[in-house]
């Protein structure tokens, strides 16, 4: 049987670059753009979770779990991803940002076919990895937290001591276009 797979929209962020809004709630052609990600996500996975640690009831608004960071103070993309992999009830979590609406609609099944026996199978265009485009396995989880518990941050630093295969969606990287500005959010 098929591995199941969890999916994770990582929406737990300050939004400092977009004058500190909740990005996944700001709206994309009259909906929120959470709505898009999940719209894209959702088919793709069996269990859908929304890390959140602002508006949850927002959040709760969408359908779905809403998970907020276990890791105090805002501590980025990482604390999401832990609180993900800690709420999650299959053994793969697929992980996409709240400010990605155009993502993959095939980003599962890519790095699924490329994850092998490694901890981590990352999207990447050209030289440029999009580590919150991911598919990581559930026994990562307590790496994961010494990390965060130590002061750990990085994701990079982070990666660095897994098994992470990088897979390449050159064929895609407008996909994984992300709006961090209200310029950009704009133009989209």
């Amino acid at each position: 049987m098929a591995e199941k797979v969890s999916g994770l929209v990582l929406a737990g962020g300050q939004g400092r670059r977009m004058g500190g809004v909740d990005k996944g709630l700001q709206l994309l052609h009259g909906k929120p753009m959470v709505a898009a990600v999940l719209a894209r996500l959702a088919p793709q996975v069996d269990e859908v979770l929304i890390n959140a640690n602002q508006n949850l009831q927002a959040y709760e608004g969408f359908g779905h779990r809403v998970v907020p960071d276990a890791i105090g103070g805002f501590a980025g993309p990482l604390a999401g991803l832990h609180a993900g992999l800690c709420a999650a009830t299959h053994t793969l979590l697929l992980t996409a940002p709240c400010d990605s609406p155009f993502l993959p609609l095939d980003l599962l099944s890519r790095l699924k076919k490329a994850i092998g026996e490694n901890d981590l199978a990352v999207a990447k265009t050209g030289n440029q990895p999009h580590p919150v485009f991911a598919l990581v396995r559930q026994s990562v989880r307590e790496n994961l937290e010494r990390f965060l518990l130590g002061g750990g941050r990085k994701i990079d630093a982070w990666y660095a001591s897994l098994n992470v295969i990088e897979v390449a969606f050159d064929d895609e990287a407008d996909a994984f276009r992300n709006i961090n500005t209200r310029e950009e959010l704009n133009g989209a």
